[in-house]
């Protein structure tokens, strides 16, 4: 059994964990504006956990390419109560999907029990605001920002550079003070990476696992997808389903999703018949 705590719960992330994704954003690429009212977000967090979703992943601030900064008054206001709200009706792990360090603390308070930091901890105080929450954290790569990030991503070698920056990026942050068995990590498909090098990263994604953190991988709907099956985005749940197999037979741990109950029954099949081997 490999637990890892959540702030008030624990995970077995043995075992495939499906986190259902909440963007409280009114542009996010693929479900943007949906769930910026509370009700309705509610309704979507009820459903996800009614599907077997076991982290519940809110994001305030778009990260789709060619997306504008948010202003960090406007992120917490987007965040914080619904964190709250989730928190107070459901039994699940929350995580917040933010790179500020004001945004960690406030969610902290109000029950988050992971931080998914697409910036891997690189702004102003964020690495000392995850020490001080004592919350899990999974850094992810991403080459360039947001807004600019899918102009031209250019690499030697993909797979050395985004795994070698990874494993350098966990020791900083243990270095200040975060604990090892606290760290995620998420190589970026999507971020600031061409359709081969994302599937270069998913061919090698074991290389990743095999430095010892427990790894993440969120494909849902992306671009990728749309590359290779030429597919627009709302016909893309049998391309991501293809690759989270794939990432949980190189050994991947958590899946971020948009559409719950097909992975859930994908991930859990595939876990059962891998128990019989």
């Amino acid at each position: 059994m490999s637990l890892m705590r959540f702030g008030d719960k624990s995970l077995d992330l043995s075992l495939p964990h499906v986190m259902g994704i909440l963007n409280v954003t009114p542009d996010s690429f693929s479900d943007g504006g949906l769930y910026s009212n509370i009700d309705n977000a509610l309704k979507h967090v009820e459903s996800m956990i009614a599907d077997g979703a076991t982290i519940i992943d809110v994001g305030g601030e778009s990260t789709r390419p060619g997306a504008e900064l948010v202003g960090l008054s406007e992120e917490l206001d987007r965040v914080v109560p619904i964190i709250e709200s989730i928190k107070s009706r459901f039994d699940v792990v929350v995580s917040v999907d933010t790179s500020q360090a004001v945004v960690m603390s406030e969610a902290s308070q109000v029950g988050a029990g992971l931080i998914n930091d697409v910036r891997a901890l690189t702004k102003d105080g964020a690495i000392q605001a995850a020490v001080k929450s004592g919350l899990p954290v999974c850094l992810m790569h991403m080459q360039g920002a947001p807004k600019n990030m899918q102009a031209k991503p250019v690499y030697d070698s993909v797979v050395e550079e985004v795994f070698d920056y990874l494993e350098e990026r966990a020791h900083f942050c243990v270095n200040l003070g975060l604990k090892s068995e606290n760290i995620m990590l998420d190589p970026g498909i999507g971020f600031g990476k061409s359709k081969d090098h994302n599937l270069m990263l998913l061919n090698q994604l074991g290389a990743l696992v095999d430095k010892k953190w427990p790894v993440l991988i969120g494909a849902s709907r992306k671009t990728v997808i749309g590359d290779v099956l030429n597919r627009p985005v709302n016909d893309r749940l049998f391309g991501t389903l293809g690759i989270h197999a794939s990432a949980m037979e190189r050994g991947a741990s958590i899946f971020r999703v948009h559409d719950v109950k097909s992975h859930v029954d994908l991930l859990t099949m595939m876990y059962r018949i891998k128990q019989e081997s």
